[in-house]
Protein backbone atom coordinates (compact mmCIF):
# COMPACT_ATOMS: atom_id res chain seq x y z
CA UNK A 1 0.00 0.00 0.00
CA UNK A 2 1.22 3.49 -0.80
CA UNK A 3 2.36 5.73 2.01
CA UNK A 4 0.70 9.15 2.15
CA UNK A 5 4.12 10.69 2.23
CA UNK A 6 5.32 8.81 -0.82
CA UNK A 7 3.47 10.75 -3.51
CA UNK A 8 2.12 14.27 -4.03
CA UNK A 9 -1.65 14.58 -3.88
CA UNK A 10 -2.05 15.22 -7.58
CA UNK A 11 -0.20 12.02 -8.48
CA UNK A 12 -2.00 9.74 -6.05
CA UNK A 13 -4.38 7.17 -7.54
CA UNK A 14 -8.09 7.57 -6.85
CA UNK A 15 -9.42 4.05 -6.88
CA UNK A 16 -13.08 3.61 -6.06
CA UNK A 17 -13.60 3.20 -2.34
CA UNK A 18 -10.17 4.63 -1.46
CA UNK A 19 -9.65 7.56 0.95
CA UNK A 20 -6.86 9.39 2.74
CA UNK A 21 -6.47 11.76 5.68
CA UNK A 22 -3.44 13.67 6.84
CA UNK A 23 -3.37 15.69 10.07
CA UNK A 24 -0.46 18.04 10.75
CA UNK A 25 0.64 20.23 13.66
CA UNK A 26 0.39 23.79 12.36
CA UNK A 27 0.95 26.96 14.43
CA UNK A 28 0.38 25.11 17.69
CA UNK A 29 -2.82 23.33 16.57
CA UNK A 30 -3.83 20.11 14.85
CA UNK A 31 -5.10 20.72 11.33
CA UNK A 32 -6.33 18.70 8.36
CA UNK A 33 -3.79 19.23 5.60
CA UNK A 34 -5.11 16.54 3.27
CA UNK A 35 -8.48 14.84 3.02
CA UNK A 36 -9.82 13.01 0.00
CA UNK A 37 -12.10 10.09 -0.85
CA UNK A 38 -13.49 8.27 -3.85
CA UNK A 39 -17.06 6.93 -3.95
CA UNK A 40 -18.57 5.04 -2.25
CA UNK A 41 -16.30 6.07 0.65
CA UNK A 42 -16.64 9.55 2.16
CA UNK A 43 -14.57 11.43 4.73
CA UNK A 44 -16.07 14.31 6.70
CA UNK A 45 -14.01 16.62 8.93
CA UNK A 46 -16.41 18.88 10.87
CA UNK A 47 -13.63 19.89 13.27
CA UNK A 48 -10.75 20.45 10.86
CA UNK A 49 -8.54 22.57 13.11
CA UNK A 50 -8.02 23.04 16.84
CA UNK A 51 -6.56 21.15 19.80
CA UNK A 52 -7.67 18.00 17.97
CA UNK A 53 -9.09 17.18 14.54
CA UNK A 54 -12.38 15.25 14.41
CA UNK A 55 -13.15 13.30 11.25
CA UNK A 56 -15.82 10.76 10.32
CA UNK A 57 -15.90 7.89 7.82
CA UNK A 58 -19.10 7.43 5.86
CA UNK A 59 -20.32 5.88 2.63
CA UNK A 60 -22.92 6.47 -0.04
CA UNK A 61 -25.81 4.11 0.61
CA UNK A 62 -25.05 3.84 4.33
CA UNK A 63 -23.27 0.51 4.13
CA UNK A 64 -21.44 -2.12 2.11
CA UNK A 65 -22.98 -4.38 -0.48
CA UNK A 66 -21.59 -7.65 -1.82
CA UNK A 67 -18.10 -7.26 -3.24
CA UNK A 68 -17.47 -3.71 -1.99
CA UNK A 69 -13.83 -2.98 -1.16
CA UNK A 70 -12.76 0.13 0.74
CA UNK A 71 -9.39 1.30 2.02
CA UNK A 72 -8.22 4.21 4.12
CA UNK A 73 -4.77 5.71 4.65
CA UNK A 74 -4.25 7.95 7.68
CA UNK A 75 -1.18 9.93 8.66
CA UNK A 76 -1.01 11.79 11.95
CA UNK A 77 2.12 13.88 11.85
CA UNK A 78 4.35 14.66 14.81
CA UNK A 79 2.56 16.46 17.62
CA UNK A 80 -0.93 16.27 16.03
CA UNK A 81 -4.07 14.74 17.54
CA UNK A 82 -7.00 13.18 15.68
CA UNK A 83 -10.29 11.58 16.66
CA UNK A 84 -11.59 9.36 13.85
CA UNK A 85 -15.01 7.71 13.96
CA UNK A 86 -18.00 6.81 11.77
CA UNK A 87 -21.35 8.54 11.30
CA UNK A 88 -23.20 5.37 12.33
CA UNK A 89 -22.73 1.62 12.45
CA UNK A 90 -21.06 0.05 9.41
CA UNK A 91 -23.83 -2.04 7.87
CA UNK A 92 -22.88 -5.02 5.73
CA UNK A 93 -25.94 -5.96 3.72
CA UNK A 94 -27.30 -9.37 2.73
CA UNK A 95 -25.07 -11.26 0.36
CA UNK A 96 -26.79 -14.25 -1.29
CA UNK A 97 -23.92 -14.57 -3.82
CA UNK A 98 -21.38 -14.90 -0.99
CA UNK A 99 -19.14 -12.06 -2.25
CA UNK A 100 -17.05 -10.69 0.63
CA UNK A 101 -16.97 -7.01 1.57
CA UNK A 102 -13.47 -5.88 2.51
CA UNK A 103 -11.97 -2.92 4.34
CA UNK A 104 -8.28 -2.11 4.71
CA UNK A 105 -6.72 0.61 6.81
CA UNK A 106 -3.15 1.74 7.36
CA UNK A 107 -2.34 4.48 9.85
CA UNK A 108 0.95 6.14 10.75
CA UNK A 109 1.32 8.29 13.88
CA UNK A 110 4.38 10.51 14.27
CA UNK A 111 6.38 11.47 17.36
CA UNK A 112 4.12 12.87 20.07
CA UNK A 113 1.02 12.33 17.93
CA UNK A 114 -2.23 10.70 19.04
CA UNK A 115 -4.86 8.81 17.06
CA UNK A 116 -8.17 7.85 18.66
CA UNK A 117 -9.97 5.49 16.28
CA UNK A 118 -13.42 4.82 17.73
CA UNK A 119 -15.99 3.88 15.07
CA UNK A 120 -19.51 2.65 15.73
CA UNK A 121 -19.86 -1.13 15.57
CA UNK A 122 -19.96 -3.26 12.43
CA UNK A 123 -23.43 -4.71 11.86
CA UNK A 124 -23.54 -7.72 9.55
CA UNK A 125 -26.89 -8.72 8.10
CA UNK A 126 -27.84 -12.35 7.43
CA UNK A 127 -25.58 -14.01 4.82
CA UNK A 128 -23.09 -11.11 4.90
CA UNK A 129 -19.34 -11.65 4.62
CA UNK A 130 -17.02 -8.97 6.02
CA UNK A 131 -13.22 -8.97 6.21
CA UNK A 132 -11.23 -6.14 7.76
CA UNK A 133 -7.49 -5.65 8.17
CA UNK A 134 -6.04 -2.65 10.01
CA UNK A 135 -2.38 -1.78 10.52
CA UNK A 136 -1.03 0.92 12.83
CA UNK A 137 2.56 2.20 12.85
CA UNK A 138 3.50 4.34 15.84
CA UNK A 139 6.63 6.42 16.35
CA UNK A 140 8.44 5.90 19.64
CA UNK A 141 6.29 8.14 21.83
CA UNK A 142 3.09 8.27 19.76
CA UNK A 143 -0.23 7.15 21.20
CA UNK A 144 -3.10 5.04 19.88
CA UNK A 145 -6.58 4.30 21.20
CA UNK A 146 -8.28 1.68 19.05
CA UNK A 147 -11.89 0.49 19.31
CA UNK A 148 -13.00 -2.42 17.12
CA UNK A 149 -16.41 -3.96 17.73
CA UNK A 150 -19.41 -5.66 16.18
CA UNK A 151 -22.91 -6.67 17.09
CA UNK A 152 -24.96 -9.71 16.16
CA UNK A 153 -26.93 -8.01 13.36
CA UNK A 154 -30.54 -6.88 13.24
CA UNK A 155 -31.48 -8.27 16.62
CA UNK A 156 -34.76 -6.31 16.69
CA UNK A 157 -35.85 -8.42 13.69
CA UNK A 158 -34.74 -11.59 15.39
CA UNK A 159 -31.66 -11.78 13.16
CA UNK A 160 -28.76 -12.69 15.47
CA UNK A 161 -25.35 -14.02 14.38
CA UNK A 162 -26.79 -15.06 11.00
CA UNK A 163 -23.99 -13.64 8.86
CA UNK A 164 -21.80 -16.07 6.95
CA UNK A 165 -18.35 -14.85 8.00
CA UNK A 166 -16.71 -12.00 9.92
CA UNK A 167 -12.96 -11.45 10.13
CA UNK A 168 -11.14 -8.58 11.80
CA UNK A 169 -7.36 -8.39 12.15
CA UNK A 170 -5.46 -5.58 13.88
CA UNK A 171 -1.69 -5.13 13.99
CA UNK A 172 0.12 -2.44 15.98
CA UNK A 173 3.80 -1.59 15.51
CA UNK A 174 5.86 0.65 17.78
CA UNK A 175 9.11 1.92 16.25
CA UNK A 176 8.83 -0.89 13.64
CA UNK A 177 8.40 -3.57 16.32
CA UNK A 178 5.10 -5.45 16.35
CA UNK A 179 3.54 -5.12 19.80
CA UNK A 180 0.07 -6.50 19.06
CA UNK A 181 -1.50 -8.88 16.57
CA UNK A 182 -5.14 -9.58 17.30
CA UNK A 183 -7.62 -11.36 15.06
CA UNK A 184 -11.26 -12.33 15.48
CA UNK A 185 -12.90 -14.80 13.09
CA UNK A 186 -16.53 -15.78 13.40
CA UNK A 187 -18.10 -18.06 10.86
CA UNK A 188 -21.44 -19.73 10.35
CA UNK A 189 -20.08 -21.90 7.58
CA UNK A 190 -20.33 -24.91 9.90
CA UNK A 191 -23.98 -24.04 10.57
CA UNK A 192 -25.73 -20.93 11.90
CA UNK A 193 -26.93 -22.76 14.99
CA UNK A 194 -23.31 -23.41 15.99
CA UNK A 195 -22.44 -19.69 15.92
CA UNK A 196 -25.60 -18.80 17.82
CA UNK A 197 -24.69 -21.41 20.41
CA UNK A 198 -21.16 -20.06 20.74
CA UNK A 199 -22.35 -16.49 21.28
CA UNK A 200 -25.04 -17.50 23.77
CA UNK A 201 -26.78 -14.52 25.35
CA UNK A 202 -24.23 -12.01 24.09
CA UNK A 203 -25.17 -9.59 21.34
CA UNK A 204 -22.07 -7.41 21.11
CA UNK A 205 -18.28 -7.98 21.20
CA UNK A 206 -15.62 -5.30 21.50
CA UNK A 207 -11.83 -5.05 21.44
CA UNK A 208 -10.12 -1.94 22.80
CA UNK A 209 -6.37 -1.26 22.65
CA UNK A 210 -4.57 1.59 24.41
CA UNK A 211 -0.90 1.87 23.39
CA UNK A 212 1.92 4.38 23.79
CA UNK A 213 4.12 5.93 26.48
CA UNK A 214 1.85 8.96 26.86
CA UNK A 215 -1.09 6.62 27.60
CA UNK A 216 0.77 4.12 29.77
CA UNK A 217 -0.60 5.52 33.05
CA UNK A 218 -4.19 5.21 31.80
CA UNK A 219 -3.48 1.68 30.58
CA UNK A 220 -2.09 0.64 33.96
CA UNK A 221 -5.19 2.08 35.67
CA UNK A 222 -7.44 0.05 33.37
CA UNK A 223 -5.48 -3.13 34.08
CA UNK A 224 -5.72 -2.58 37.83
CA UNK A 225 -9.41 -1.70 37.73
CA UNK A 226 -10.44 -4.73 35.67
CA UNK A 227 -8.31 -7.03 37.88
CA UNK A 228 -10.40 -5.96 40.89
CA UNK A 229 -13.72 -6.91 39.28
CA UNK A 230 -15.45 -10.07 40.55
CA UNK A 231 -16.29 -12.91 38.16
CA UNK A 232 -20.07 -13.40 38.19
CA UNK A 233 -21.93 -16.38 36.77
CA UNK A 234 -24.44 -15.58 34.00
CA UNK A 235 -23.46 -11.92 34.06
CA UNK A 236 -24.86 -9.85 31.17
CA UNK A 237 -21.47 -8.18 30.71
CA UNK A 238 -17.94 -9.58 30.70
CA UNK A 239 -14.58 -7.82 30.44
CA UNK A 240 -10.95 -8.90 30.49
CA UNK A 241 -7.68 -6.96 30.33
CA UNK A 242 -4.26 -8.07 29.08
CA UNK A 243 -1.02 -6.07 29.28
CA UNK A 244 0.72 -4.86 26.14
CA UNK A 245 4.01 -3.03 25.76
CA UNK A 246 3.18 0.48 27.02
CA UNK A 247 -0.51 -0.41 26.93
CA UNK A 248 -3.47 -2.66 27.51
CA UNK A 249 -5.88 -4.79 25.49
CA UNK A 250 -9.49 -4.97 26.68
CA UNK A 251 -12.08 -7.46 25.49
CA UNK A 252 -15.76 -6.96 26.22
CA UNK A 253 -18.97 -8.90 25.61
CA UNK A 254 -22.46 -7.65 26.42
CA UNK A 255 -26.12 -8.38 25.84
CA UNK A 256 -26.74 -5.07 24.06
CA UNK A 257 -24.85 -2.62 21.84
CA UNK A 258 -25.83 0.30 24.07
CA UNK A 259 -24.47 -1.43 27.17
CA UNK A 260 -21.08 -2.11 25.56
CA UNK A 261 -21.01 1.39 24.04
CA UNK A 262 -21.55 2.99 27.45
CA UNK A 263 -18.80 0.84 28.95
CA UNK A 264 -16.36 1.80 26.18
CA UNK A 265 -17.14 5.48 26.75
CA UNK A 266 -16.69 5.10 30.51
CA UNK A 267 -13.42 3.19 30.26
CA UNK A 268 -12.00 5.62 27.69
CA UNK A 269 -13.14 8.83 29.40
CA UNK A 270 -9.46 9.73 29.86
CA UNK A 271 -9.33 10.74 26.18
CA UNK A 272 -11.82 13.58 26.71
CA UNK A 273 -9.24 16.03 28.13
CA UNK A 274 -6.79 14.99 25.40
CA UNK A 275 -9.43 15.83 22.74
CA UNK A 276 -10.80 18.73 24.82
CA UNK A 277 -14.32 17.36 24.35
CA UNK A 278 -16.39 14.22 24.92
CA UNK A 279 -16.86 12.31 21.64
CA UNK A 280 -19.48 10.02 23.21
CA UNK A 281 -21.57 12.77 24.86
CA UNK A 282 -24.48 12.30 22.47
CA UNK A 283 -24.14 8.54 21.98
CA UNK A 284 -25.15 5.54 24.01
Amino acid sequence: MLSLASQPVAQRPRQAGHAGLRVSHVAGESAVTECWAASPLKLLAPRFRGPSVWAYISSFGGGLVAGDETSLEVEIEAGATCFLSTQASTKVYRNPKLLPCQHRMRAEVGEGGLLVLAPDPVQCFAQAIYEQKQEFHLAGDAGLVLVDWLNSGRAARGERWEFTRYLSRNEIFQADKRVMLDALRLTAEAGTEDLLKQMGRFHCLATVAVVGPKLQGFAQALLADVAELPVLKRSDFAISASPLADGVLLRMAGVSTEQVGREIARRLSFVNPLLQDDPWARKW
